[in-house]
């Protein structure tokens, strides 16, 4: 198929991995900011491809997992009460709040439902006049296009029963948030190609101007990673740091000006609480005055002080200190089934990563 086996010959991965061997000639570490590229490069293999002396290692890019314990415990407690439907996509289900999931009120009996498109909650708030249907939204730029549709759309059509607990997250400030820290130790970045195709190429020029480190877009098949990574140790072993856009066929200068257009109608930009990150200025989305009647968060609504299990290291994985391998819970008390940390949780979640192809 193309576009699909063309990027998976077995031929080319030699090449590139014979250039990516000739070509570095020190220790370096790359991170991976998107979940989706912490699942393709343990699907195919590729840190054991790689010479011994690259390393990948996965950041905060997985929406689940980087959600806050508040965010998820406010939904909980919304959930509890008498008039109230929560729709949320799947992964958000088993998520661990400060003492309850999702999954878990949803099984003593709240009205607890999983959606697969933002559009579809419309028509669950359109089925169920007497229910407050709250859209608990998480997601990165990727996603955020399509929760502002829905939110403009139930504007016009005058639905008054949809709300939207908004835990949305900006990854360009987060990567700035990052690399202000002083325990980051990464040459490069992997950057994802989802969000870039919304957001294109200029969001990330600070990651060169401002940090000196070298960044490629990426595509998420085995030859686009392992040609992300031989640009990036070019750009590293000859002394240069810009963004580079691997991911041409679907990665524009402008991204999508339409989608962020979408975005811009209903969103401004606002602090957001990020697990292991804390909060990062203008990483989150607050409703435009317009349409702040939809907002969940303006419920009354008692929800209790947040808690974190305190040997999870899900924080300091997304930040790129830690490997799910050095968490004593990890493969034992926590795994896919009994989830102690949202990284445990997700697909994209490098926990569940480790735990599934290590």
């Amino acid at each position: 198929m193309k576009f699909i086996d063309e990027f998976r010959d077995k031929d080319l991965a030699k090449g590139l991995l014979q250039n990516i061997e000739k070509t570095s000639t020190r220790p370096v570490q790359l991170m991976e900011v998107c979940g989706t590229h912490t699942v393709s490069i343990f699907r195919y293999g590729i840190r054991g491809l790689l010479p011994e002396h690259v390393k990948l290692l996965s950041g905060p890019g997985c929406p689940v997992c980087v959600t806050p314990n508040q965010d998820i415990d406010l939904a909980i407690a919304l959930s509890r009460q008498k008039d109230v439907m929560i729709v949320t996509f799947g992964d958000m289900m088993k998520v661990p709040g400060s003492t309850s999931s999702l999954q878990k009120e949803k099984a003593e009996g709240k009205d607890i439902r999983i959606i697969y498109s933002s559009l579809e909650a419309i028509r669950i708030a359109q089925k169920n006049p007497d229910k407050k249907v709250i859209f608990l939204a998480i997601g990165f730029e990727t996603t955020s296009p399509t929760i502002a549709v829905a939110i403009l759309r139930s504007k016009e059509e005058k639905i008054k029963n949809l709300f939207f607990l908004n835990s949305q997250k900006r990854i360009p400030p987060a990567l700035y948030a990052l690399l202000q820290s002083e325990k980051l130790n990464v040459d490069g970045f992997i950057l994802p190609g989802h969000v870039s195709a919304i957001l294109g190429i200029t969001p990330y020029q600070f990651i060169a101007k401002d940090f000196g480190r070298p960044a490629v877009i990426t595509g998420f098949e085995p030859l686009d990673i392992l040609q992300g990574v031989w640009m990036l140790i070019r750009q590293i072993e000859e002394g240069r740091a810009v963004i580079d856009n691997q991911y041409g066929r679907i990665v524009q200068e402008n991204g999508n000006p339409l989608a962020m257009q979408k975005i811009d109608e209903v969103f401004v930009h606002d602090h957001a609480q990020w697990r292991g990150l804390g909060t990062i200025p203008d990483s989150g989305y607050r409703f435009k005055e317009l349409y702040a009647e939809m907002d969940a968060a303006n419920f009354d609504v008692e929800v209790e002080p947040p808690r974190e299990h305190p040997q999870c290291l899900c924080g300091e994985v997304l930040q790129g200190i830690k490997t799910p391998v050095e968490c004593r819970l990890f493969k034992t008390a926590c795994h896919p089934e009994n989830p102690i940390g949202p990284c445990m949780v997700s697909m994209e979640g490098t926990c569940h990563a480790y735990f599934k192809f290590s």
